[in-house]
Parts: C-alpha cells; sequence; structure tokens
C-alpha cells in the first residue's frame, strides 16, 4: 500500500534547508525518523493514517535524506524547532511522531511550543546515554562512519519481521548515507540539555511506543515506562513482534496505537 505525496517542500533554517512531503488532508501529524533513516522510514505508515483521516507531513531530519547535509549543529533542540517550523509553514497545531534519535526531539518541541504542538509520540526512545563497553563502543565508532556498516547494523533492528520491500529500501539508504555520516554521528552526540531534562515542562499528552523486541535496549518495556515516567501525563505501549522500527515492520498494530491517541489530539 501506497500513497503518491500531494506537495513536496522545503524550510529554511540556520542557512540549510529541511524537505518534507505532505500527504492526505485532515488534522497534522508530523512524522520524524531517526539516525541515519530519511522520510521514507515511515512509507508503511503514512498511507494508513491518511486512510484514518489525517494530513501527514514526513521529515527529512537536518543533514538526512533531501535536506542540507552540513550543519553547525544536529542536537535534538536544533532538530524540535526544524519540526516546529514544518509545523508554522503547514500551520498547525500538530502532533509530532519522533522515532529514535528524534524521540528526544520532539520533547523539545513541544516544551518549546506548546500551541503548536497538540500532542507528541516516541517511538523507542533512549532514556539514558548508553554506555557500552570498550568493545563495543569501538564497534559504535565504525558504524557510524561507514555507509556500509550502518546498513548491517540497520538490518538487526528488525529481528522479528522485516518489510516486504526491506532489502531495497536498506540499498537506497546505504548509498544516500555516502558523505553524510557526520550527520549520522551528530544526531546521536550527547547533548546538553537532554531530553529527559525538559520533559517535565510537557504538559500535552504524550505516547511512547516500543517494540517489544527492540534489539538496542536489554528490556524494551522497562525503558519504555522509564520513558513514561518522565512526563505529566503518558502512555506507554508495547508492540508485539516488533524492533526498532514498529512504524516499519508492524505498521498496521502501530496506526491503531496512533490513531487511538490522535483522536484525542487531533481534536486540538
Amino acid at each position: 500500500m501506497s500513497v503518491r505525496a500531494v506537495a513536496v517542500g522545503q524550510v529554511r533554517r540556520g542557512g540549510g534547508t529541511v524537505s518534507y512531503e505532505v500527504h492526505g488532508a485532515g488534522p497534522l501529524v508530523v512524522l520524524a525518523h531517526g539516525m541515519g533513516e530519511n522520510r521514507r522510514s515511515y512509507r508503511h505508515l503514512i498511507p494508513l493514517l491518511v486512510a484514518a483521516g489525517y494530513r501527514v507531513a514526513a521529515v527529512d531530519v537536518r543533514g538526512h535524506g533531501e535536506s542540507s547535509p552540513h550543519w553547525p549543529s544536529y542536537a535534538p533542540a536544533e532538530v524540535g524547532a526544524d519540526l516546529l517550523a514544518v509545523v508554522r509553514t503547514l500551520g498547525g497545531p500538530a502532533t509530532l511522531v519522533g522515532s529514535s534519535s528524534s524521540g528526544a526531539a520532539v520533547v523539545f518541541a513541544a516544551a518549546e511550543a506548546p500551541d503548536l504542538v497538540a500532542g507528541i509520540v516516541q517511538i523507542a526512545p533512549f532514556v539514558a546515554e548508553p554506555t557500552p563497553n570498550p568493545l563495543t563502543r569501538a564497534a559504535r565508532a565504525l558504524v557510524l562512519r561507514s555507509p556500509r556498516l550502518f546498513g548491517r547494523y540497520h538490518r538487526r533492528l528488525f529481528p522479528v519481521v522485516r518489510p516486504p520491500d526491506d532489502a531495497a529500501y536498506r540499498r537506497e539508504l546505504v548509498a544516500g548515507l555516502r558523505g553524510r555520516m557526520h550527520a549520522v554521528r551528530g544526531v546521536v552526540a550527547p547533548a546538553t540539555p537532554h531530553w529527559t531534562a525538559r520533559a517535565g515542562q510537557v504538559r500535552q499528552p504524550v505516547l511512547v511506543l516500543m517494540g517489544r523486541q527492540d534489539p538496542d535496549f536489554a528490556d524494551p518495556a522497562a525503558e519504555a515506562r522509564a520513558a513514561r515516567r518522565r512526563f505529566a501525563t503518558a502512555e506507554a505501549r508495547m508492540i508485539e513482534d516488533s524492533g526498532h522500527y514498529p512504524h516499519a515492520d508492524q505498521p498496521a498494530a502501530t496506526a491503531a496505537q496512533l490513531t487511538g491517541f490522535l483522536a484525542v489530539t487531533g481534536r486540538a
């Protein structure tokens, strides 16, 4: 199932441009992908949200996809400001959905501009900075410098189910990362303040989604609960038979959780 974008646009931010595409009509939902991905990360989820009656904007996070490759900062606060610029351009308020590293960005956006953000969804957020052992740290450094190695790492994030177009998508993903690995490193570099320091300022509804078999976490359910506890009003839901990208490997189940949440935030 696919849907053609009704509009493709850009917003200018700090000397660069952030690209996005828009589908459908209705209350606005803005999707932000995780490190190394691009807006096509949501290719299987978008048609389901459009069919449910939402206007969906999928964004290429700064440094990724068709957005400008070079930026002075890739910190989540800056990515969050990019998302707010998209919302202002398209006309808000919007519900923001952030996957993985962008789960931090949506928190900053919600705290900064509550009038523009009706609610936020974190998909597979990292509550604490990872503390890998020296061997894992060395391997991670190699992955964050090589598109080919990143592609191998990306493949392991689907431990249960792979999307039907997984191999073709990953080839395209790896090709698009050439010359952009500095941005991949940038969006996951430690940043101050951490998103958890701003979470208490978010008064909008929050939904945390986590794949039950997400290999990035020793205990995905515990990580989801830890994220939920950072907010004044939040729910945490697990997606069964899913890894790090439930919107890609279990789009129907993810859409079901999102549309229930959007039924509340979309009325804003």
